[in-house]
């Protein structure tokens, strides 16, 4: 997946966001979008990203736009079951995918290559997705949300959400954009490159993979510049 953009200055919330000891681990849409119906804007956007943590396969970042005063009950009702995207199945994803497509008034999809997180670094290639991905939505007006952390300034306000993927309507809209976008390419890869079982890992490092790495070496898929226990074996260069 090449680095492309497919299309469609504040603090982090405190209290009770910072007191919570755990994450739900049932999704629960109405609850989510109460939280977002609380910041007080009719738009907000959610942005977050996937495969930070894996060791071959692109990052993904996305971003979606809930306009509330348009949202109707059907696309609520439809949106029920959202969560965290790592909460649900993949089967699960895929059906929440159409769903968030046609509630979203808008959606950005973000794709960071694995050559260009080597060169730029992890986090550096992260920031820059999610403010990519909300540049591509935002609105005058709206509050754009991102899981965990602000990212660099970009015109709008913007809030940094503690566990944001599971309580925030917005936010997790967007893990399930990420997720599926990046499970399906690598789910594709795993065709061009079959002795690293992508389409089951898809990147992440499991015992199998590890495994995989062990016995092949690596793959152009994977990240140099991740320092995992799975390359250590290796003779790597770069």
């Amino acid at each position: 997946m090449p680095d492309n953009d497919e299309t469609k200055p504040s603090q982090p919330l405190s209290g009770r966001a910072r007191r919570r000891r755990g994450r739900p681990r049932t999704g629960n849409g109405r609850r989510l979008f109460a939280f977002d119906r609380e910041i007080g804007c009719r738009f907000v956007a959610g942005a977050d990203e996937a495969g930070r943590g894996s060791l071959a396969g692109p990052l993904v970042a996305a971003a979606v736009l809930f306009d509330l005063e348009q949202l109707t009950l059907s696309d609520r009702r439809a949106l029920t079951r959202l969560n965290d995207s790592k909460q649900h199945t993949a089967e699960a994803r895929e059906e929440l995918y159409p769903l968030v497509m046609r509630a979203a008034a808008r959606s950005v999809i973000v794709a960071r290559c694995v050559r260009g997180i080597d060169s730029r670094g992890l986090h550096k290639t992260n920031l820059e997705a999610l403010r990519t991905a909300l540049l591509g939505v935002a609105v005058p007006g709206a509050m754009c949300l991102v899981d965990g952390f602000n990212v660099p300034e970009f015109g709008f306000e913007q809030r940094a959400v503690i566990d944001g993927d599971c309580r925030s309507a917005a936010i997790a809209a967007a893990s399930v954009l990420a997720k599926v976008s990046r499970d399906r390419y690598m789910r594709r890869a795993a065709e061009r490159h079959p002795g690293w079982d992508f389409e089951t890992n898809v990147g992440y490092s499991t015992p199998e993979h590890r495994a995989a790495i062990a016995a092949n070496g690596v793959s152009p898929l994977h990240r140099m510049s991740f320092q995992s226990i799975a390359y250590t074996q290796l003779a790597l260069e770069g």
